[in-house]
């Protein structure tokens, strides 16, 4: 069983940035690679991010690509979303996600509770 526990959503204007981390229960971090989903009001969740196992291969959503960098400390059991350049449709609710398969789309084998972003315009 894996626990993930996200922080660092909030308030923010245009064009400022954010940093989100997840942090993972247990000792098995590494065997799992890693996501970053959202989903804003009646849309459907979305992955923006995703990272191998040992970070060495990572995607990233068209939308995000640029300004988005996901990225992981195994030895803190921690995965970061640097978000840049925020727009107001970067706006929902973002999800940190678990897969023991690295691969995208990911099929996901725990999720985090999610933490709020909210950018203004």
């Amino acid at each position: 069983q894996v626990q993930l526990v996200e922080s660092g959503g909030g308030l923010v204007q245009a064009g400022g940035s954010l940093r989100l981390s997840c942090v993972a229960s247990g000792r098995t971090f590494s065997s799992y690679a890693m996501g970053w989903f959202r989903q804003a009001p009646g849309k459907e969740r979305e992955l923006v991010a995703h990272i191998s196992w040992a970070g060495s291969s990572t995607y990233y959503a068209d939308s995000v690509k640029g300004r988005f960098t996901i990225s992981r400390d195994n030895a803190e059991n921690t995965v970061y979303l640097q978000m840049n350049s925020l727009k107001p449709e970067d706006t929902a609710v973002y999800y940190c996600a678990a897969d023991r398969q690295s691969r995208v789309p990911m099929k996901v084998d725990y999720w985090g509770q999610g933490t709020q972003v909210t950018v203004s315009s």
